[in-house]
């Protein structure tokens, strides 16, 4: 495994080493060793995993306390992935960065406590898996709208975006922080 750098303090992007023979491909998809080797000093606790369909976003989404990091990948499809700073400490304090996860490089990202996480559907459909270090709790679910003016994410241009009620009348990043 290797890790790419990031504008973000904290946050890991990690290529696999992949295998491929006639019969398909392997990877090791989490190694507590080489990940600690990376910076990545986690103990998950859950593994989520989502189907949605082209078009679809789900953000921005994080748990308040005592927060929640998450391993993030994509096991079919392709997917735009967002990360938003929420460490009032952080230099980085409110700014975002992008990634393009697929089931073709298979790079997994790594996001601490203190971020908020969204992501849309650029194939037809995506299967994303990712870990969490802590149970989910819906007392401590938080979010903010994914086209917030504060943050200003830039989001691909799809033809139809499809959002939950609750992305949809999501409260501004200010409103939440």
């Amino acid at each position: 495994m290797i890790s790419e750098e990031t504008l973000l303090e904290g946050l890991v992007l990690i290529h696999p080493k992949i295998f491929y023979d006639d019969r398909g491909f392997f990877l090791e998809s989490f190694h507590k060793a080489r990940f600690l080797e990376l910076g990545v000093n986690v103990d998950f606790v859950q593994d989520n995993h989502s189907f949605s369909c082209k078009g679809t976003l789900r953000g921005m989404h994080f748990q308040s306390s005592p927060g929640q990091a998450k391993l993030v990948s994509v096991t079919q499809g392709k997917i735009f992935d967002v990360v938003v700073d929420i460490r009032k400490e952080s230099p980085t304090y409110m700014q975002w960065q992008s990634f393009i996860l697929d089931d073709v490089d298979k790079a997994q990202l790594f996001i601490p406590n203190g971020f908020a996480h969204g992501f849309c559907v650029l194939s037809e459909n995506a299967h994303v898996q990712y870990k969490v270090s802590q149970f989910y709790n819906p007392d401590t679910e938080k979010g903010f709208h994914y086209k917030d003016d504060q943050i200003g994410i830039q989001w691909p241009e799809l033809d139809e975006i499809t959002l939950s009620n609750r992305d949809i009348n999501a409260p501004s990043f200010r409103e939440v922080l």
